[in-house]
């Protein structure tokens, strides 16, 4: 049985006439009658009865009209379903960050894509790289940001980097200045206001200071970024953050570079490898991408 099929079916049973009904859906009659004998033999039944010139629906066609108005409205809205999301007219986006991100980069680029494709869905998941990798493995998201290197027991991702960016140090502006340049061993015996664990900041700063030879000093720890930030206004301790957070945290906040090399930290889009991303989101993911080109990550200023 095939749509085509049910279509002529259809305008044969509305208009009880073969010659108008071939008209109706632009196809000549006899083509129309072969196509209507070939369902009724698929089917076993006849669908109409042809007396004297008149056309009428037998038992089998009234039991198969509803049916076949029925199919063909779905298809209809099957096929207006997938081409607004063909066109980006509907949809949805799982997109993963890291908390940082979701401050820093991402309130600008989904300001763009919801004003270009307002009927998109945007779901946003905000996470450490771990627990972003083992999401997007489980198929919970279809776009992730994370920090690189990927974790040794990612499943397959492709990952395209995305920026690296500065690490630099917030403190309060009541408390005392830190040394300016400032060293990673300068923050020997600095009260450390820390990420929780699982926290990618939290890695990169524990083992930048354990390379520098020591072992840092904790006054609160556990907290997410905006915690974080506002432990270091109330004069806690001093923090290691993204230069893109400290740009975005006003001016109530001393912002010192790190001298030298520094520290900074990789940010990645990722994707699994074997399941290509819906439509909608290869162009958040094609925007995201183009955002690396247009919006440079300045580093902090001087404290």
């Amino acid at each position: 049985m095939q749509l085509q099929q049910l279509r002529y079916f259809t305008a044969v049973a509305e208009t009880l006439h073969f010659t108008r009904a071939a008209e109706r859906v632009h196809v000549s009659q006899p083509s129309l009658s072969q196509q209507i004998r070939a369902l009724e033999q698929e089917l076993g039944a006849d669908l109409f009865r042809r007396a004297r010139g008149n056309i009428a629906l037998t038992d089998a066609g009234e039991a198969l009209l509803p049916l076949a108005r029925r199919i063909l409205a779905d298809t209809e809205t099957a096929r207006r379903e997938v081409q607004e999301v063909a066109q980006l007219r509907r949809g949805r986006v799982r997109l993963g960050a890291t908390p940082s991100l979701c401050t820093g980069l991402l309130p600008q680029v989904l300001r763009t894509f919801h004003d270009r494709h307002p009927g998109i869905e945007l779901l946003i998941e905000e996470s450490g790289s771990h627990d972003l990798v083992r999401a997007l493995a489980r198929g919970a998201l279809d776009l992730a940001l994370v920090v690189l290197p990927l974790p040794s027991s990612s499943p397959s991702l492709t990952a395209v980097e995305l920026l690296r960016e500065d690490l630099v140090v917030v403190s309060s502006p009541a408390a005392p200045a830190p040394a300016s340049p400032l060293r990673i061993a300068d923050l020997a015996g600095e009260p450390l206001v820390m990420f929780r664990h699982g926290y990618d900041l939290r890695d990169l700063t524990v083992a930048a200071c354990r390379s520098a030879g020591f072992e840092p000093s904790f006054t609160v720890e556990g907290g997410e970024m905006d915690a974080v930030l506002g432990f270091v206004r109330a004069g806690l301790g001093v923090a290691v953050v993204p230069a893109m957070v400290a740009e975005g945290a006003g001016g109530d906040l001393r912002v010192t570079r790190l001298s030298g090399a520094g520290l900074h930290r990789t940010i990645a889009l990722a994707h699994r490898s074997d399941v290509e991303p819906p439509r909608a989101a290869r162009e958040l993911q094609r925007m995201l991408l183009a955002s690396r080109v247009h919006r440079p990550v300045r580093p902090g200023r001087a404290g």
